[in-house]
């Protein structure tokens, strides 16, 4: 067995990121950016105001009540067409831009109308409610640095700037595939010996939830052909590709003998449980993800490996990689174990609780094959060699959800 460090050291260095690519905003949420992005110019571009109320020079404000006329109103998307002198105000709305000769904004709240005068009632001050230009982004500045993943309040600031494209490091093209003659796909009924497939629907969601694009290659019967046939079609559409099963080791299969034949692969064993089987290597500089067939295994496989090389390859950084990680308290004694020298990572369901801390117990059965457990769990126990926690012990946590 290879320590768990070591085989992820392999896996992270197969897999470079992806060449860059001119994106519109609205296809890029969720992509990491390949350029650092100047402003051309300032956000906002004119001062303006903050509130809804009376442009008004503040030293006319001083002796309330104050009295001020009133000459005209402006609407966010109008343009002043006069300055504000002394012992005038102009009405305006929030947006607006800020009129020459004015130097405060009197919300509408502390004024009265008169006829064609307002009446200040609270004394403003100089800049009160004014949104200078350039009060969140000056032209010339820095926005943000190549390496950034692009959320929701990134795109908005890029609009912002007049940005409709973005050069990012788009989403990896994943294809799943699922090998083996006792795989049934969908509800029909089970002839002795057969199993319905949950391997391939749960990768590909797991891929998809990564930020991948996803491609669904089937199931491969048992037949070296159909097999290499499958593998062929998905190197020359993805990015990437994930099999599942035939990794163990001794075991015969027609995936081990295509994939060496045709690429560089090595065939480990992992000192962790489950998902202690992993074949990695890169096939036509593609790298190709061979993970136990185990239902739990795979998926566990996939966030220790899959996952982080995948997110690389989409130009993620190191704290971008990993699901987040935290401290949490055992509640009981569920999580104990042997020693065998392996990493356990159990199925825990976390809470986090009145006292201020995380909290995990179980979420079922332990065994690779119970993936209902799997399902019920929002998170993983890292767990040394050892005899593991007793309850009111800390334990760190990988949160999946």
């Amino acid at each position: 067995m290879i320590p768990l460090a070591e085989a992820r050291t392999r896996v992270l260095a197969g897999c470079r990121a992806l060449a860059p690519a001119e994106r519109a905003l609205e296809a890029a949420l969720g992509c990491v950016l390949a350029e650092t992005v100047t402003s051309t110019g300032d956000v906002p571009p004119f001062a303006n105001t903050a509130m809804d109320g009376y442009a008004v020079h503040a030293a006319d404000t001083q002796d309330v009540p104050a009295r001020l006329r009133v000459i005209g109103t402006l609407a966010a998307g109008g343009a002043p067409d006069r300055p504000v002198e002394r012992g005038q105000a102009l009405r305006i709305m929030t947006g607006a831009p800020f009129p020459a000769g004015a130097d405060a904004v009197v919300m509408v709240e502390r004024t009265r109308v008169e006829g064609d005068e307002v009446v200040v009632l609270a004394p403003a001050q100089p800049g009160d409610h004014v949104r200078p230009a350039g009060e969140d982004i000056a032209a010339g500045q820095e926005v943000f640095v190549a390496g950034t993943p692009l959320g929701p309040g990134h795109l908005g600031v890029l609009a912002s700037i007049g940005r409709e494209m973005a050069s990012v490091v788009p989403p990896a093209r994943v294809g799943v595939v699922s090998t083996g003659d006792e795989l049934v796909v969908g509800a029909g009924r089970l002839e002795p010996g057969k199993i319905r497939d949950s391997n391939r629907p749960t990768l590909l969601a797991l891929a998809r939830q990564a930020g991948c694009q996803v491609t669904d290659l089937g199931v491969a019967p048992d037949d070296e052909a159909a097999i290499r046939d499958v593998l062929d079609r998905g190197l020359a559409e993805c990015d990437a590709l994930l099999t599942s099963g035939g990794v163990s080791m001794g075991e015969f299969d027609y995936v081990k003998k295509v994939l060496d034949e045709i690429g560089d692969m090595a065939w480990m064993q992992v000192a962790i449980k489950p998902a202690k089987p992993l074949a990695f290597g890169v096939v036509a500089g593609k790298p190709v993800f061979g993970l136990p067939g185990n239902p739990v295994s795979s998926m566990v496989s996939f966030e220790l490996f899959a996952r982080p090389a995948l997110r690389q390859m989409m130009g993620f950084g190191p704290y971008g990689l990993d699901r987040p990680q935290v401290r949490a308290v055992a509640d009981d004694d569920s999580l104990r174990r042997q020693p065998d020298g392996k990493i356990h990572f159990a199925r825990v369901v976390c809470a986090y609780g009145a006292d201020g801390r995380y909290h995990v117990h179980s979420s079922g059965g332990q065994s690779s094959n119970l993936l209902r457990a799997m399902a019920l769990a929002n998170a993983l126990a890292v767990l040394p060699d050892g005899a593991g926690p007793v309850a009111g012990d800390e334990v760190d946590v990988m949160l999946l959800s």
